[in-house]
């Protein structure tokens, strides 16, 4: 019945899909090594950069319920390639941004399309994690930390080179652009739960207060991942410039480091959830997590704060992929639903944590607000059972 031709699809599908990926990793990470120049460039306090960038997350927060129905009319494919421009064109506008205002507005209209953008390649990518029959989401998500990494050493060496913002984020933002769109054609065509098994197990009505319980789980699961993002995305280069006096090179590492290793772990951890199980390797993670970002607080030095991150990094690898996956088979609610509330509450996470961090920054020190990443190593550790439940429909 065609299965050859079918096998070569689904694997140009695949790789179309990683580039979506790919691209949504890079994309607003080259612009991340130029924080500290933009806010030295505005002027702007630690708090007033924090609630910049949190207007990120707020446009995340505000367009996120609107993907599902934007999916649904148009396939994730479409949404996914279009939203993945509109990010490339608002980071080149923050990147070029005038004062804070402006900065913020940028932001803004860049978390709203990369929300939707969000929803609509894992939508695409847990369509084809079902024609696999097999874990294919955490490489995915792997192929994502590459493109961070990548998006970030851009960054980076264009600061070594002396390379101006507008010539680097017009550049990469055209490059990644042909990506998504060249791309597109090979992307699974059709209704994009075809594929989709049907739940089993008790209604809605039945299963709703178990289920949503469940879900808020995994939704601060989800949560504790963003966190440990915010701090390597938003603060890890601050801290190394401002605080230990790294060259601003160097600084940009500590964002490398967290993308780095949680590229590592995400390559590993489609083999670690099936050896292991996804509450174990989350649990383990989160103990990672505390435990290398606590140390490399404690005795502050450059190299250490790298590992730091990157320890962070590692550690948080499995820990958005598999609160994913479990939302998105969770009994009782419609295809897509659990996924789609899941990415949109995470959000909340990437929304206070620039905040709450950027506040402690001014009234301590940006050391004592980067303790947000340990606190969410610990919670990961107290949240890992809700990845493997028994059987939620079962309870009332």
């Amino acid at each position: 019945m065609g299965t050859p031709d079918l096998d070569v699809r689904n694997r140009r599908a695949r790789v179309a899909t990683a580039a979506l990926f790919l691209t949504n990793g890079a994309l607003f990470a080259n612009l991340l090594p130029r924080y500290p120049e933009i806010k030295a460039d505005l002027g702007l306090s630690n708090t007033a950069f924090g609630l910049a960038v949190a207007a990120f997350s707020a446009g995340a927060l505000l367009t996120g319920p609107a993907a599902p129905a934007l999916i649904s009319r148009y396939r994730s494919a479409v949404v996914a390639v279009g939203c993945s421009v509109l990010i490339a064109v608002f980071a080149f506008v923050a990147g070029l941004a005038p004062s804070g205002v402006t900065l913020a507005a940028a932001l803004f209209c860049a978390g709203a399309a990369d929300s939707v953008t969000d929803v609509a390649q894992n939508v695409h990518g847990l369509r084809l994690q079902r024609v696999y029959g097999r874990s294919i989401i955490n490489s995915l998500h792997a192929v994502w930390s590459s493109g961070a990494v990548l998006g970030g050493l851009i960054g980076a060496g264009a600061i070594y080179l002396g390379i101006p913002r507008a010539v680097q984020l017009g550049a990469s933002g055209l490059l990644f652009s042909a990506v998504c769109l060249i791309g597109y054609r090979f992307l699974l065509p059709g209704a994009d739960h075809a594929e989709h098994r049907p739940h089993h197990g008790a209604s809605p009505a039945r299963a709703g207060r178990a289920v949503y319980l469940l879900l808020a789980a995994l939704v601060s699961i989800a949560i504790a991942g963003a966190v440990v993002e915010d701090g390597g995305s938003s603060w890890s280069t601050l801290y190394l410039r401002d605080s230990l006096s790294a060259p601003a090179a160097i600084a940009a590492f500590g964002f490398v480091a967290v993308v780095g290793f949680q590229f590592i772990g995400r390559a590993l951890g489609d083999r670690m959830v099936d050896r292991w199980g996804q509450a174990a390797v989350a649990r383990a993670g989160g103990v990672i997590i505390a435990g290398g970002m606590a140390a490399a607080l404690a005795f502050p030095s450059i190299p250490g704060t790298i590992a730091g991150f990157a320890a962070a990094g590692f550690g948080s690898a499995t820990l958005v992929p598999g609160a994913m996956h479990a939302a998105d088979e969770l009994p009782g609610l419609s295809p897509g639903t659990g996924l789609t509330v899941l990415t949109w509450l995470m959000r909340v996470g990437f929304l206070g944590s620039p905040i709450v961090v950027g506040a402690i920054a001014d009234a301590v020190s940006l050391r004592v607000g980067l303790l947000s990443v340990v606190v969410a190593g610990l919670a990961a550790v107290a949240l890992a059972s809700a990845l493997s439940p028994r059987n939620p429909s079962a309870r009332s």
